[in-house]
Order: C-alpha cells, then sequence, then structure tokens
C-alpha cells in the first residue's frame, strides 16, 4: 500500500497499451500440436499479468494472427494493443475487462520498439 493508506481506483485506469510479447519463449519446447493453443493462452495470461484483470477478450484479429502459420509455426514475437476497458454489462463479476488486439508490424521492424501508452481518442 501507498504511505497515505488509500489504494488507487482500478476504475479510472482505464488504459491502452501497446506491447510485443515474445511468444518463442513461452513455445519453446512445447510439442507441435500445443503450440497454437499455448500461444493463444500465453497472450491471454501476459494480459492478466500486465494489466491487473482477470477478464482477458482477445481480439478475431489477434487469434487469426497466432494461428496464420498453423498449429506448429507461431511467430516468435507479435505487437499486442491491451485496452483495459469498463465492463458495462448489469451482473458482471468484474468491473474492468481486457481487449487484446493485434497491431501488425513486419517481422524486421520490432526491434527498439517498447511498451507505448496510446492515447484512446
Amino acid at each position: 500500500m501507498n504511505p497515505a493508506g488509500k489504494t488507487r481506483s482500478a476504475l479510472q485506469d482505464v488504459v491502452t497499451r501497446e506491447y510485443t510479447i515474445h511468444l518463442h519463449k513461452y513455445v519453446h519446447g512445447r510439442s507441435f500440436k500445443k503450440r497454437a493453443p499455448t500461444a493463444v493462452k500465453s497472450v491471454v495470461a501476459f494480459a492478466q499479468k500486465e494489466m491487473g484483470t482477470s477478464d482477458v477478450r482477445i481480439d478475431p484479429k489477434l487469434n487469426q494472427a497466432l494461428w496464420e502459420r498453423g498449429i506448429k509455426s507461431v511467430p516468435h514475437r507479435i505487437r499486442v494493443k491491451l485496452e483495459r476497458k469498463r465492463n458495462d454489462e448489469e451482473n458482471a463479476k468484474e468491473k474492468l475487462y481486457t481487449y487484446a488486439s493485434h497491431v501488425p508490424i513486419p517481422r524486421e521492424l520490432f526491434k527498439g520498439l517498447g511498451t507505448v501508452t496510446v492515447d484512446t481518442e
């Protein structure tokens, strides 16, 4: 906890960030028929860890990008935009959810890209 004894309100933390996920370290050593499903699960786990929400929703374009080269040859890196949003459903367990979408970038341009906070306007 911070010195004032107050915790930050997560509802005010509606934010959008871009990350590069190094998928190869998550699927290295996995059997071929489990590589793409492991990559999807690792993107979800990464989003949960970075954004602090247990509800993570994957954009169909991101899923398509992960599965594009088949079940065996998952891309080594992928650029992902994670958006923490308010959950407007009436009987929702969580007040926030994370929406993960794909940012298409050529393979040779991953060098030097860090985490970027994106304006939501």
